[in-house]
């Protein structure tokens, strides 16, 4: 399996820090060693213990290594490539023959590399002549990416560095425990004190992030928007507004203020639980320093309101002249591996590569010349992710699914999984057999981070490299040779490498003058700089967004964003004016009580991958229900019993875990595991009316003993 005996650089499969690491053959059992590498500016050597043990997944004993094709007896048998591919071909050309291309729907991961996420935006497009197309990724950041162009015009996670972060004088961070999600991260909050900088936490747990805090507020779920329009109240009246920096660098603020102002101290207090000390607490350490920052994660955004509730956020950012200068500014925790880069370039029904949108002529244009077709032959947008997995086996009748596992980790799973079995042809390509393969007509089992090159983008913009360290087992392919095969099999012969830089070069021309521009980034420069900020034209047309040096010839990259003028047409952020409103469920008699989910340290996302490796597995072995110790002792249930929770979606079953780290009106349950602790059976799908975010961060249910 091996390509050499020398050490090879690269970066960690799981989340958007992309750790860098080194890997090192080993002369025994395991394919590979992970070594430490301190000279990676991102995370400086750490690693979590999902990144130390991800080699596990790389062994034959837990992953797939030859196709499988399901048998007219309905048992998934091992086949030849040339026979799977052949069937995946033929289900989807006879759906598309029979049901038209609409009918025939692809759905992506946001693990997948730049190139991957590329090339099936553009099988999808080309190939199927499909608009039915979105991706996971959907589920992560949508709503602040949202909420990013409505305010900025421009959406990149974080517009500044990671290391601007101890720097600063202060961090909100909000919906976000960084020390189970990204371990390596924490240093960042860590050093911020040390430095003499404050830490506030919203989060209705005490998590290890929030017990790192100066200041704790635990709002109830579902409640963020009224928190920040709060916050933002008291901020204007106490004169504590930059009115300099809102009349040179924005627009919008009258009503934005007007709809803050509704919002009176009293009547959030009422809303969220906080007393109204905490918020005018919160609101003097933020204001006090000179700069600030306001991170969110998936707590605020992953709500029916989460883009207004980040463009509340960001309002008051705004408003403090905490945008657009240095280390100050709101910021996205971007979670999947490559949550950033995988929504850039052709994933998204409604985006085409480089950020451009599939409604605009220009950049149908530009795509569709690139690739050598019509313009009018690339299908308009299609549904979200929810939305699509919703309408299998009705409108949309195949699937072809790559890197994702919607069985465990979309919102009222239970109704996803039916969707999904009703379908009259499914193939996925896979690491594993996840619990969604496993319902496929056709599985691929294909190449890993390890064994394959690569681009991501993390959670900064910064575009990274991960190298090939091991020559894949015989019978795994790479996603890109899937693609090329299938389109060969579709009739387009051309257009469809399988080498990682001659897709990337075609991504960068795709990408050139649209706004997330990778024109100017090559394999060379990625590896010889530690990575390249986008945007990063070939030139330096095209990148006054930076207000960053250029040199001579072409651009250096964009490190930090918006310090000159934001992307907006006329260079102003923009105050959106938004008003609190309940989540689409609230609790009542039948479902008094509401649900929250998360993550744990040793799991990630769906589990598909690390619920395969012993180590995290014997530290986080499966499902929980979290509960206030007076909840618990009112239903009469002792710590590690089982315990039942009910939506109106279905119902869970997984041991008590009574704490008082968490509110006494709330539950908390991790995603990871499927079965009958699978958290998502109970969430809600209703989705954000802009981003089609789904609200997995807040339902009404109740608990009983099992």
């Amino acid at each position: 399996m091996r390509t050499s005996d020398s050490a090879t650089d690269t970066h960690c499969p799981y989340c958007a820090l992309q750790c860098g690491m080194r890997l090192r053959p080993e002369p025994g059992g395991a394919p590979v060693a992970v070594e430490e590498r301190a000279d990676f500016p991102v995370n400086r050597g750490a690693l979590c213990g999902k990144g130390r043990t991800a080699p596990a997944v790389l062994s034959s004993r837990v992953r797939l290594t030859r196709p499988l094709v399901r048998t007219h007896a309905g048992q998934l048998e091992p086949a030849t490539w040339e026979e799977a591919l052949d069937a995946v071909a033929e289900g989807l050309a006879r759906t598309g023959r029979t049901h038209g291309p609409d009918a025939v729907g692809v759905f992506g991961g946001g693990g997948l590399t730049n190139e991957k996420a590329y090339a099936l935006g553009k099988f999808a497009r080309v190939a199927l002549r499909t608009s039915q197309i979105d991706y996971n990724g959907r589920f992560c950041m949508s709503s602040a990416a949202a909420a990013h162009q409505r305010a900025f015009g421009l959406d990149r996670g974080l517009p500044f560095p990671l290391a601007d972060i101890p720097r600063t004088g202060c961090v909100i961070l909000v919906g976000s425990n960084l020390a189970e999600t990204m371990p390596p991260a924490l240093r960042y909050l860590t050093e911020l004190k040390a430095n003499g900088g404050t830490l506030i936490v919203i989060d209705p747990r005490r998590t290890r992030t929030a017990e790192q805090a100066d200041l704790h507020l635990a709002p109830r779920p579902g409640t963020d928007l009224a928190l920040a329009l709060g916050l933002l109240h008291l901020i204007v009246a106490e004169g504590r507004t930059d009115e300099e920096f809102i009349a040179a660098r924005t627009t919008g603020w009258e009503e934005a203020r007007a709809a803050a102002m509704a919002h009176w101290p009293e009547l959030v207090e009422r809303i969220t639980g906080i007393p109204v000390p905490r918020l005018r607490e919160a609101v003097a350490m933020f204001c006090a320093p000179e700069s600030a920052m306001v991170l969110t994660a998936r707590g605020p955004e992953q709500q029916s309101k989460g883009t207004d509730t980040v463009g509340a956020w960001i309002n008051l950012c705004l408003a403090t002249g905490r945008a657009g200068r240095p280390l100050s500014g709101y910021g996205c925790l971007t979670g999947q591996g490559n949550g950033q880069g995988g929504r850039e370039h052709g994933q998204k029904a409604d985006q085409l590569p480089g950020y451009r949108k599939l409604t605009d002529p220009a950049a149908r244009a530009h795509v569709a010349g690139v690739w050598g077709v019509d313009p009018d032959s690339l299908p308009g947008p299609g549904r979200s992710a929810y939305e699509l997995l919703d309408a299998l086996g009705t409108d949309v009748k195949a699937l072809l699914l790559m890197g994702s596992n919607p069985v465990v980790s979309a919102p009222r799973a239970g109704h996803v999984e039916d969707r999904i079995r009703s379908l009259d042809f499914l193939a996925v390509a896979d690491v594993v057999l996840s619990e969604t393969a496993a319902l496929a007509d056709v599985v691929l089992p294909v190449t890993q981070w390890a064994e394959e090159t690569g681009t991501t983008t993390n959670l900064e913009g910064r575009v990274l490299l991960r190298r090939r360290a091991l020559t894949p087992p015989p019978g795994v392919r790479s996603d890109l040779d899937v693609l090329h095969g299938l389109a060969a099999r579709l009739g387009v012969e051309k257009g469809f490498p399988t080498e990682p830089e001659e897709v990337f070069e075609e991504l960068r021309r795709a990408s050139a003058g649209g706004p997330a521009d990778y024109s100017g980034i090559t394999y060379a420069r990625i590896e010889a700089e530690q990575g390249v900020f986008w945007p990063c034209p070939e030139s330096p047309e095209g990148s006054e967004a930076s207000g960053e040096s250029e040199r001579s010839g072409g651009s250096p990259g964009t490190e930090r964003l918006f310090l000159d003028r934001f992307a907006t047409d006329d260079g102003r952020a923009r105050f959106v004016a938004v008003s609190h409103r309940d989540a689409a469920e609230v609790p009542d008699a039948d479902y008094p009580l509401l649900l929250t989910t998360g993550r744990v340290v040793a799991q990630y996302q769906s589990g598909a991958q690390t619920r395969r490796v012993d180590e995290l597995n014997a530290a986080a072995p499966g499902p929980f229900v979290e509960l206030h110790p007076r909840l618990a002792a009112r239903i009469g249930v002792v710590d590690g019993s089982p315990l039942a929770v009910t939506s109106r979606r279905g119902r869970a079953v997984a041991p008590a875990r009574i704490t008082d780290t968490i509110r006494a009106d709330t539950v908390f349950m991790p995603f990871h595991w499927p079965g009958e602790g699978r958290a998502n059976t109970l969430t809600n799908p209703a989705l954000d009316p802009t981003s089609r975010m789904p609200e997995f961060k807040v339902c009404a249910v109740r608990v009983e003993p099992a």
